[in-house]
């Protein structure tokens, strides 16, 4: 008897078993596109809140009808609601954009470098090292070093900060790396011991502070951004920002780092200079950041590890789309900070806190036999 059995033809044979649309099978890039494009939207839904959010009842919509000379305004009005929304709201909101989304890529370039989903700048001491070269020149900016401070001007402050966290980042990775291996409970261990001893330094600073630097510190260290100012956001916003563009550079580099080290170099990856380049990536989003506003947690965590839950390991698509939700994430912690104790202000790492603490112990309990020792 014939046999009636009809071989796939063409396409169909070069096509992987479980393939959908001549996509192999687990590939998850067309999702990550569209992720991409729905954050995008979210940011700018976001960037509005921020702008309309305040105690002060100052409104955009009032304002552009003063500028366009529709219907009669007040004029008082009017540069009161200038005031606050372009002197205040404004670079706000702009460095809550930059912030936030340094935060997140800094978290998702040491958890790419590092091979584990722990790896977090607040988590493993590296911006407890930023805040302590940001405090050292708060306390001594006036005095010991007021050299470096003239010579630098407005960019002491993240220079000081960005110096921190490089010397912090690379004495984490020295400690806790192997044979190109890197094991998460000395990562862990090592960034405690990293940030118990930048907070001891920090801690000795403080205690020779004077009373206004003090009260100036104690606000900071909670995290914030009510004292964001165009001199704030001129000072650190180029940083983060060419860390965030270098980092657009890293994710051939990064998908080729989670194979392993020596894979990476067979695959064409300069793994030495790599890693360079990535450290001193996040020593610099992490330094700025820290340096403008203080210790705002878990971004670096909870964004990139809920994004690749969504779209997968892929760092073409994960870098942007941890930059654009960590810039709405923090943009919508600030707005509730505004507004959840109004017309007083709640500091934004506590908010950033309530949100991640949680998320974190869902990691720990879902990954438990993972980080075993």
């Amino acid at each position: 008897m014939a046999s009636t059995m009809s071989l796939p033809a063409g396409d169909d044979l070069a096509r992987p078993a479980g393939a959908a649309g001549g996509r192999p099978a687990g590939d998850r890039s067309h999702l990550g596109r569209l992720v991409v494009i729905g954050l995008g939207f979210a940011l700018i839904l976001a960037m509005v809140l921020s702008m309309t959010t305040g105690a002060s009842g100052a409104s955009v919509v009032n304002l552009l009808k003063s500028w366009l000379g529709l219907g009669s305004a007040d004029a008082g009005a009017a540069l009161r609601d200038y005031a606050v929304i372009v002197n205040i709201r404004m670079p706000r909101m702009i460095l809550g954009v930059l912030i936030g989304a340094g935060l997140a890529v800094s978290g998702l370039l040491m958890q790419g470098l590092f091979r584990n989903p722990l790896a977090d700048p607040g988590l493993v001491g590296v911006s407890s090292g930023s805040a302590l070269g940001a405090v050292t020149i708060i306390v001594l900016g006036g005095t010991a070093l007021a050299p470096f401070t003239t010579m630098l001007g407005i960019w002491s402050l993240p220079a000081a900060a960005f110096g921190g966290g490089l010397l912090t980042t690379f004495v984490l990775y020295r400690v806790a790396t192997r044979g190109g291996q890197t094991a998460i409970a000395t990562m862990l261990l090592a960034g405690i011991a990293i940030g118990a001893l930048a907070g001891a330094f920090s801690g000795v600073l403080t205690y020779i502070s004077s009373e206004n630097q003090l009260r100036d510190l104690t606000f900071w260290g909670m995290g914030s951004l009510a004292g964001a100012t165009w001199i704030k956001v001129l000072a650190a916003g180029p940083i983060i920002f060419v860390a965030l563009a270098v980092a657009g550079f890293l994710a051939k580099g990064l998908n080729a780092m989670t194979l392993g080290e020596a894979t990476a170099s067979h695959l064409g990856v300069p793994v030495q200079r790599f890693k360079r380049i990535t450290i001193v990536a996040v020593a610099a989003a992490t330094g700025a950041s820290v340096a403008v506003s203080g210790g705002i947690g878990f971004v670096g965590i909870v964004v990139p590890h809920l994004l690749r839950l969504v779209i997968g390991p892929d760092h073409r698509y994960l870098l942007p789309a941890s930059a654009l939700l960590g810039a709405t994430f923090l943009l919508f912690c600030d707005a509730l900070s505004r507004t959840i104790v109004a017309p007083a202000e709640l500091p934004i790492g506590i908010v950033t806190a309530a949100f991640g603490g949680p998320f974190f112990l869902w990691i720990l309990l879902h990954r438990r036999s993972a980080f075993a020792w």
